[in-house]
């Protein structure tokens, strides 16, 4: 993908993870604030406009893709999301090293972004016996996946010093298009369908749960503001319960549906109460999630099947 710049050519923003679901509605965002969302995708997928490939682990091909790129600012949403997730060796190449070819690449390329933003996971604070949870929360991972987002952190910081880098700890999001291997989109699933019982792990846990339209607005701001050398909590300051989910789903599908719980889904280290605090997020951005759980589950529930 060859692109000449001219003195009129938009801002650029380069987007990793823009095929996942965080991306598509982070690039929508970007592209409504006036970029020209450049995305960068995993070697594997297919061509598609506008669209640069790349493995992250493989340097070479990072650094030529960041060199063609040539982004005012970055995002940087790639990497291995779900918890359980069953290669250990893959979270920690992708999340850490994968990220670090990034920063290195953007580092040493020609053209100095003005702000790039990582994203991390409120994950890495673990069974925190606070409630809210701020930045200055101790962190706490409870598995493998928050320990490389966390060690993500300390590797970035190693960065900071020659990039406008921040780091964003998102809490429970969802909305349409997330996979049904996650949480809500498999119980909205189950109602759409028309269900009786439902299969879960821990139903005592109480979890911050945005809206991913709030959470890509969020990145938009964060991306506008620039706030270099930052860590920013992104939640929405309420936490439901599985219990309060199942409620307000029975009340939009007008049924309920009995919850069985699995012992194969119920995990050891399972984080019992994220709720996050987001006094900081809305003191350097002016802007915080602030869409109901309950009008994210309606959207979710009346959204065509793909």
């Amino acid at each position: 993908m060859t692109r000449a710049r001219t003195r009129h050519s938009r801002p650029r923003a380069l987007l990793t993870g823009w095929h996942g679901f965080t991306g598509r509605y982070v690039a929508a965002e970007l592209t409504a604030a006036g970029y020209e969302v450049i995305g960068l995708a995993h070697d594997s997928d297919p061509p598609a406009e506008g669209v640069l490939r790349a493995n992250l682990l493989d340097r070479a091909a990072v650094r030529s893709a960041v060199g063609e790129a040539r982004a005012d600012v970055v995002v940087h949403l790639a990497a291995i999301s779900f918890v359980a997730h069953g290669d250990a060796d893959e979270i920690y190449r992708v999340n850490v090293v994968g990220t670090r070819n990034l920063l290195e690449a953007l580092a040493d390329a020609g053209t100095r972004p003005r702000s790039v933003v990582l994203a991390s996971s409120a994950n890495v604070y673990g069974n925190a016996a606070v409630d809210p949870i701020d930045e200055s929360t101790p962190a706490a991972p409870a598995n493998d996946y928050a320990v490389s987002k966390l060690a993500m952190e300390y590797m970035a910081r190693l960065w900071i010093d020659r990039l406008p880098i921040t780091l964003v700890r998102p809490f429970n999001y969802t909305g349409v298009g997330q996979s049904v291997s996650f949480l809500i989109p498999k119980i909205v699933a189950h109602f759409r369908r028309g269900a009786k019982i439902i299969e879960l792990g821990n139903i005592d846990v109480a979890r911050d749960f945005s809206d991913v339209r709030d959470v890509a607005r969020v990145y938009a701001a964060i991306v506008a503001k620039a706030p270099a050398g930052e860590t920013i909590n992104i939640c929405s300051g309420v936490a439901h319960t599985l219990e309060q989910v199942m409620e307000m789903m029975a009340k939009i599908a007008g049924y309920a549906i009995e919850v069985r719980v699995n012992p194969a889904f119920v995990r050891a280290s399972e984080v019992k109460r994220l709720r996050g605090s987001n006094a900081r997020l809305r003191e350097l951005t002016g802007f915080a999630p602030s869409i109901p759980l309950e009008d994210t589950l309606r959207w979710m529930y009346a959204a065509p099947f793909n």
